[in-house]
Parts: structure tokens; sequence; C-alpha cells
């Protein structure tokens, strides 16, 4: 059956990119609501937004959702992950600010925060969309492929030319293996010069060692290093469990990327929902992974 918190948790903390200090507040919600984002300092024109990939606005730093009155809630990928491990199919996020706390720049503390209140079942059935046969998604030799399996798996493989990443790869099946102790304390990462170029623009306002892991040149500045020897691609598998969640409920099969990002899961889900061939809508009642009811499919795939 669908789930949703059993209390109401709130939360404050800076934005990553705004720099703003946001309270935010994850609500309990019926079932079939979804996860929907509200402004609540937005009160001159519509200000709810569903946690939809038909809703991305942007993807170039993080990922950012809107709706038509232009309302719009930035860096939604690590709570969305978040809800996703937790198995929460039904939540109202409301905040006071553009952005979603950035905390460590991981899941964890959102993690912690639900895992404190715990989970209610709902009375209505999860469903899930199974994917049929396999699709590719592809831009500059960047690509993202979802293939038929019986699990809900991801496998991430980042190559970078920089000797403090390189290439690196990580792995979860979120049917068998622990998203939270394997994958939730992954932190963000950026590079100096580029946090340098962003703010004079006005950008990464909030970005510092206490939420990311900064590199300058080949040395990583933050003085305890990385969490794991592969940590940029575990949080690259964390945004991408987080973006395939904006698919309205749990994909049953097999997520593999390579050079991925925002963009592509992004582009792959587009792509996906316009396959029919692809997918299927199917009941998993009893399944202890996080589902979508069928009502709120119909919307998506309309």
């Amino acid at each position: 059956m669908q789930q949703t918190l059993a209390q109401k948790i709130a939360l404050t903390g800076i934005g990553l990119h705004s720099g703003v200090e946001t309270i935010m507040t994850i609500k309990p919600a019926r079932e079939d609501t979804g996860i929907v984002i509200v402004r609540d300092d937005v009160t001159d024109r519509d200000n709810r937004i569903p946690a939809r990939y038909d809703h991305v606005i942007d993807t170039r730093l993080c990922t950012v959702v809107g709706n038509k009155a232009g309302v719009t809630v930035g860096t939604v990928e690590h709570v969305m992950a978040a809800l996703r491990a937790c198995d929460i199919d039904n939540a109202i996020l409301e905040l006071d600010g553009p952005e979603i706390p950035v905390f460590d720049g991981s899941s964890r503390p959102f993690i912690k925060a639900i895992d404190s209140v715990g989970v209610k079942t709902l009375s209505a059935p999860r469903r899930a969309i199974r994917i049929l046969k396999e699709v590719r998604y592809e831009e500059e030799g960047k690509w993202v492929t979802l293939s038929p399996s019986t699990g809900s798996s991801f496998d991430v493989t980042i190559d970078f030319d920089n000797s403090s990443i390189g290439r690196q790869s990580a792995k979860i099946d979120l049917y068998t293996q622990d998203f939270e102790s394997q994958i939730s304390d992954a932190r963000t990462f950026g590079f100096l010069h580029e946090v340098n170029a962003l703010r004079q623009q006005g950008l990464a306002l909030g970005g510092s060692l206490e939420n990311a892991v900064v590199i300058d040149g080949d040395t990583i500045l933050n003085p305890e290093g990385t969490r794991y020897d592969n940590e940029f691609a575990r949080h690259k598998l964390l945004d991408a469990v987080g973006d395939l969640y904006l698919a309205g409920g749990i994909i049953l099969g097999a997520y593999k990327s390579y050079k991925a990002g925002h963009a592509l899961n992004n582009k792959m889900l587009q792509h996906l929902f316009v396959t029919p061939e692809a997918f299927e809508i199917i009941d998993l009642e009893h399944s202890p992974c996080i589902l979508r009811s069928e009502s709120v499919f119909e919307t998506i795939v309309a």
C-alpha cells in the first residue's frame, strides 16, 4: 500500500545556489497526492508545483521544477532521493524560499529526519513503471539506458579529466541493498574555478566546504578529504535516484549511465514516456518499494 510520513517534519538550512536560509516542512499527504512542493512565500499566484519530470524547467546546476505561474524551486534531487529511499509515496513539501536546503550536500539529513517520525500506511495500492524493453538517450558521448529488470537498480559511471576524480563507478539495487548506508551521505562536488565564476554571476552563493566537496586543480580542498574512494560516482548515483523519482513513482528496471547528469536524466524520462511500448504500469501492492497510484500515472503519461 502507499505510504506517507507519520508526522510532519520542520527543517531549516541554506540553499546551495541561492544562499538563502529556508524553512521547509515536510507534511503527510493523503493517497494519490504524490510529492507536491508549495512555496509559502508566494501568495499572489499559484504556488504549488508537482515534483514531476514534466515540471522540470532547468538542469544546468541542479534540478529545478516550476509551474505555469512562474514559481520555481531548485535543488530538488537530494530530497527526492531521500523520499524514494524512505518509501514515501505522498508528501507536501512547504518552504519559504526558492531552494531546498542543502545541509551537508547529501541526502542523509533528510533520511534521518524522516526516520525520526516514521511512515504511515495508506489505503490505496502502489503501482510501478515496469520497463519492457531497453530505451536509450544519448548526447555527445554521454548516455543513459533503462532496461528490463526484476529489481530497481542504478549503475553509474563518470569520467573526468582530473586526477582527483578520474573514472569512477557506483552501483546499487534498491530492492536488495541499503541506500542509506551505501549512498545517502555522498556529497555534491564542484571545481573551485567554476564556483568562483558562478558567484560572479550571483550563483552558488551558499556553497562551502561544509556542504560540498570542492576541487582546485587536482587537489581536494576539504580537510577531511572524501568519504569514499568513489564518493563522486556515489553522489551522481544519488542524483539519479532523485531525478528518476520525478517519474512519479518507482521505475522497475535497470538504470545505467555514462557521464550523465540532471539534464540527461530528465531527457531520458521524457523519452521513456513518449515510448509507450517500452513500459507498463503494474500493481505492486505487496512490494516493499516506492510506488505511485494509477490515477497519478494516468496524469503523468497523458
